[in-house]
């Protein structure tokens, strides 16, 4: 009988210290508290996230906040088109004394959170070289594999409104983040109070650690056990295949406007997400919120556009809006 409000209680802790986490970056990045929600949401589902938004919104002071919050080992790769893999993953050197050999030199990519800055600068072959660290957690050098520290995130960024030098990510690249977020432009009040806090100085370097590595597993661990009935499952199937134009349950939104629906992965990060989502709010079971509330940066960097509705003004968050409405009006 005692281990239902062991439970409880666990769940009030966890839901405590998300809520905390998000109060203090919310006290050095203001105006972004939805995306940061969703940072923090992305972080402890164990998933990787793409920020897209205009210079100066505060996306690499965000991530900085982050690691110096959680306690994490933190690494920045800035990307430039003569970036080489090589000088993510690391290589194989000359020992210093010459009889060691060949040694493995580790890259910047052996951190727990790293931050690729404008990773659309970076040419396709640079951009795959994060592909295996990201999806399998390892490098691998000349036949040998290295594995990454853990817990390990990417937070890539990019601006939209460069084209000029910049390389599109490709799909199967894009489809390994679990979020993609927009991080929109501040208010009047949000940016007066900006004045307030960061005028000349830099508050994510003076932030104060908040969870030990131990802590930081049980909040990850507290995710993972939530709960989610067959009908809530059933319930992110429909969803995913709602986004199939050729399938038998796709949406007639679907059929008009996309070429390509989510892939399976989708399915996976909308209940990994919900999971963290469901703790944030205080319970231990995935409601049909929770989903709703993930469905739109789980899904819009996984579904491609008819190149006519494209045409005609209509983005990938506008029909998905639509599409998550009527399948929240069925659920």
């Amino acid at each position: 009988m005692s281990s239902l409000p062991q439970s409880h209680n666990a769940f009030e802790q966890g839901q405590q210290r998300l809520r905390s986490l998000c109060e203090a970056l919310s006290g050095v990045i203001v105006g972004q508290q939805a995306t940061i929600e969703a940072l923090v949401i992305a972080f402890f589902a164990g998933g990787h996230v793409l920020l897209e938004g205009l210079p100066g919104l505060g996306k690499t002071h965000l991530v900085k906040a982050l690691g110096s919050l959680l306690g994490l080992t933190t690494g920045r790769i800035q990307c430039t088109p003569d970036l080489m893999p090589a000088d993510i993953t690391g290589s194989e050197v000359v020992g210093r004394t010459g009889s060691e050999g060949l040694v493995f030199r580790k890259g910047p990519v052996f951190t727990q959170l790293l931050l690729v800055d404008e990773i659309n600068r970076a040419t396709p072959r640079t951009q795959a070289a994060l592909l295996e660290a990201m999806q399998e957690r390892q490098v691998t050098c000349f036949g040998t594999s290295h594995a990454l520290p853990a817990p390990f995130t990417v937070i890539a960024t990019q601006n939209p409104i460069e084209l000029e030098g910049t390389f599109p990510l490709p799909e199967a690249q894009l489809d390994r983040f679990l979020f993609k977020l927009q991080v929109g432009y501040p208010d009047a009040g949000a940016l007066q109070a900006l004045l307030a806090i960061s005028l000349d100085a830099e508050p994510a370097l003076t932030l104060q650690c908040m969870f030990t590595a131990a802590e930081v597993d049980e909040v990850m661990a507290l995710c993972r056990s939530v709960l989610i009935a067959t009908d809530c499952k059933r319930a992110a199937v429909d969803l995913v295949l709602a986004t199939q134009p050729g399938a038998a349950a796709a949406s007639e939104l679907a059929r008009r406007h996309l070429r390509y629906g989510a892939s399976p992965r989708a399915l996976q990060a909308l209940i990994r997400a919900a999971r963290v989502r469901a703790v944030l709010a205080g319970r231990a079971h995935v409601d049909m919120d929770d989903l709703a509330e993930v469905a739109l940066p789980v899904l819009r960097h996984r579904v491609l556009l008819k190149v006519e509705s494209e045409l005609d003004g209509i983005t990938a968050d506008d029909l998905l809006r639509d599409l998550v409405a009527q399948w929240r009006s069925r659920a």
